[in-house]
C-alpha cells in the first residue's frame, strides 16, 4: 500500500514510499541549513529499496559537508529539486525530503536534531524530542523500525 508520493517541482521526477518511513528528522545543523537555503530539512527514513521511482531519474550529486563524510543529493535533472539524500556511503538507506512529497503533513517530525545551530527565532514543539546534537536511536525509535533499521545494517 503507497503511503505517500511525491516529486520533483516540474514533474519529471515521480516516485512512492512503499511503506511508511521509520523515523522522521527536523534537522537544524549548518549543512542542511546551506543545502537548503533555509532554517532546516525535514526527512523521512526509509529503506531504499523502498522508494520506488515511478517516472524520470535523479542525479546524484556530492555535496560537501562539515564533516567530510559523503552526502549524496538526488535531484531532478531538469528542474533540480532534490527528493532524496544519502549519507555517509550508505545506499540502503534514503533520506527523503518530506516537502517534496504531495503532502508532506503526512510525516511530521519525529524528532529535531543539532539544535545547537537551530535559529533563536524558531519555537519547537515541547511534545517532540529534541537534541542538540545527533541522539542514540535505540532509545526512542519504535521498535519495528529498529528491526528495519537491523535487517539494512546488521
Amino acid at each position: 500500500m503507497a503511503t505517500g508520493e511525491g516529486g520533483c517541482a516540474c514533474g519529471e521526477v515521480r516516485y512512492r514510499l512503499r511503506s511508511k518511513p521509520m523515523f522522521v528528522h527536523c534537522c537544524h545543523c549548518r549543512d542542511c541549513q546551506r543545502q537548503t537555503g533555509s532554517a532546516f530539512v525535514l526527512n523521512a527514513l526509509i529503506e531504499a529499496d523502498r522508494v520506488e521511482l515511478l517516472s524520470g531519474g535523479t542525479d546524484a550529486v556530492p555535496v560537501p559537508t562539515d564533516s567530510g563524510r559523503p552526502h549524496l543529493i538526488h535531484r531532478c535533472p531538469t528542474c533540480k529539486t532534490p527528493v532524496w539524500s544519502h549519507y555517509g556511503g550508505r545506499q540502503a538507506l534514503s533520506f527523503v525530503r518530506v516537502c517534496a512529497l504531495d503532502d508532506p503533513s503526512a510525516f511530521p517530525p519525529d524528532v529535531h536534531i543539532y539544535t545547537r545551530t537551530k535559529l533563536p527565532w524558531l519555537t519547537l514543539p515541547a511534545e517532540v524530542p529534541a537534541f542538540e546534537e545527533y541522539y542514540d536511536s535505540k532509545k526512542i525509535w519504535p521498535p519495528e523500525s529498529l528491526a528495519r533499521r537491523k535487517a539494512i545494517f546488521g
